[in-house]
């Protein structure tokens, strides 16, 4: 297994090196303790500090230093970088989420011989799949390679997925795979805990259930080490690692799922489970159409709007946008039965022809020590190390550009001159965690500010505890206004007031003046203003998180949750 699993992880790093060296670094920094991380980039930063070369560029990306990356870009625009130094700016810039400075660095490079493979970058950054494909055509080496590896995205985002041969199984009654593209203990995101919280409640029902994880994780995530199996709370986690991937997108998909099918085979499963996007689905629905069982498609999220919310409008209108899209709605209509988080959510869903009987409502919920009497602020706070004579507002989050982060950091910079005792507590890891960092560095407000990192699951729980108000500071866009948080739901059970922007799927969660506030999104006066009434009012703090946790714990559990799953499996094994 060990050997496997290196083979594997230096395939993965060779490609990328070679491929796309800048998204390697970005990678591996990800990676790194961002207790190592952050002291490290900003010496490397500062001792780079006069330079507009392309390591330095990369440096003050990695710090988050949004204005030092624009004043080095002016700067290496200003020495007239040409050539490949030119490129490979550009490339840091498609990176940094910066395609207009990408776009001044391309025009002085046309003459390097790699410009084919950065200017398919920038198309296909748009979305723009053929025409990245049409810059490399002709081309040679890492460049012929990057193009049949684009080729084969297209295949897939088009919606062609794998071909397997049927083959006789007899079902073991009780039985579920569920197919997961992460999972505990390697990832511990929203998607993950919600997983292992819906397999725990299937289990605790009576269902045998076992998980198998995406071809190539947790190795491809930095997991080099990591078991063929894991076992979490009674929970089998099944690994598909092989020692090496096919090269390209939709001969991966192809690979996955013949190794699925092995396992589906040994397993012997009623029911197959997986969850959005759309290559999950293609890969569960061709092996249930091999063994002729039924499938469960659950949609979470919106992921091609995610992908937009960091890209200008005209990326609705992109070629790759349209393409996922279709891919989705293909799925959604194949799948024997379609599970969703909200209202609008399956809203949407209807919306793209699939018919409202066939989908399920299982929404964001609690159990386990979150259906336990919640601790005391003090005590919780005594329990991490926090000091009790202080007043804390804050998230736990992915930290990531649609939370809003940046303007929960805005707001409390406008209440801290009057709420001298107010803290600010960001729990939590992600891509924007440095540039936050550095923008709490600039307001000085670093002494007040606390940024976790990355909490074990069970210490996230006394993190809810710890908050006087639990803050959802969502951007408003489609997949904001879609997509409902588990995090907000967490801090209800914990009886603590929400208070988040007035967004369609948060009001699914938030009732504003019932369990908490709402206020208008992108607002930071707003925000700042609604969080002031609340912190001086402490009686309706308590009111509000009370009638919270009453809430979760009559409409939002994995156990009911788990209900519904089994009559929904109960019915399509009898269609």
């Amino acid at each position: 297994m060990r050997i496997r699993n290196i083979s594997l992880a230096a395939g993965t790093a060779i490609r990328h090196l070679s491929d796309d060296p800048i998204l390697l670094v970005l990678q591996i920094s990800r990676l790194v303790p961002d207790s190592l991380l952050s002291p490290t980039v900003r010496l490397v930063a500062k001792g780079l500090s006069g330079s507009s070369a392309p390591a330095a560029l990369l440096a003050t990306h990695v710090a988050g230093d949004i204005r030092g990356l624009e004043r080095k870009l002016v700067t290496a625009l200003a020495h007239g970088a040409q050539g490949n130094r030119a490129r490979l700016v550009a490339e840091i810039c498609l990176a940094a989420g910066r395609p207009d400075w990408a776009d001044k660095f391309l025009s002085l490079a046309s003459e390097c011989k790699r410009y084919p493979a950065t200017l398919a970058r920038r198309r296909w950054y748009d979305g723009d799949m053929s025409g990245a494909v049409q810059a490399l055509t002709g081309q040679r080496g890492t460049m012929k390679r990057q193009r049949s590896r684009l080729v084969g995205e297209m295949r897939l985002l088009s919606g062609q997925g794998p071909e397997l041969v049927p083959v006789a199984m007899v079902p073991v009654p009780g039985r579920v795979l569920h197919f997961l593209t992460n999972s505990l203990p390697h990832t511990t995101s929203g998607y993950a805990q919600r997983s292992h919280s819906i397999l725990t409640a299937q289990q605790d029902l009576g269902a045998e259930i076992l998980a198998v994880t995406r071809l190539g994780y947790p190795v491809q995530v930095g997991k080099i080490f990591a078991a063929g199996e894991d076992v979490v709370n009674g929970i089998t986690y099944r690994r598909m690692i092989p020692s090496r991937l096919a090269k390209t997108a939709d001969e991966r998909v192809q690979q996955e799922a013949a190794e699925l099918l092995q396992i589906a085979l040994e397993f012997r499963p009623e029911i197959l489970h997986t969850t959005t996007h759309f290559t999950n689905g293609l890969v569960v629905g061709a092996v249930a159409e091999a063994l002729g069982i039924p499938w469960v498609y659950e949609v979470r999220g919106q992921l091609i709007d995610t992908w937009a919310s960091s890209r200008t409008s005209a990326a609705k209108s992109s070629q790759r946008y349209k393409a996922f899209q279709s891919s989705e709605t293909s799925v959604m209509r194949k799948a024997n039965s379609v599970a969703t988080l909200g209202r609008v959510m399956k809203a949407g869903i209807v919306a793209q022809g699939v018919p409202d009987c066939k989908i399920i409502m299982v929404p964001n919920a609690v159990g386990g020590d979150f259906l336990q009497k919640p601790e005391t602020h003090t005590v919780a706070r005594t329990k991490l190390g926090l000091d009790t004579g202080c007043d804390y507002i804050g998230t736990v989050s992915s930290l990531v550009d649609y939370e809003g982060m940046d303007d929960l950091i805005e707001a409390f910079a406008l209440l801290a001159p009057g709420f001298p005792n107010l803290r600010l507590l960001i729990v939590g890891s992600g891509p924007v965690a440095p540039a936050l960092k550095e923008r709490v560095r600039h307001l000085n407000l670093s002494n007040i500010v606390i940024f976790t990192g990355r909490v074990p699951r069970e210490q996230a729980r006394v993190y809810h505890q710890a908050l006087d108000i639990f803050v959802v500071p969502r951007k408003d866009l489609p997949v904001t206004r879609a997509v409902t948080p588990l995090k907000p739901v967490e801090a209800l059970s914990c009886a603590r007031p929400v208070v988040a922007s007035d967004l369609p799927a948060l009001r699914e969660i938030v009732e504003d003046g019932v369990n908490g506030k709402l206020y208008g999104p992108d607002n930071i006066g707003s925000l700042a203003e609604t969080l002031s009434c609340l912190l001086l009012d402490k009686n309706e703090m308590d009111r509000l998180g009370l009638k919270g946790r009453d809430m979760v714990l009559e409409t939002r559990t994995w156990a009911s949750n788990a209900s519904v799953y089994a009559r929904n499996y109960d019915e399509l094994k009898d269609r």
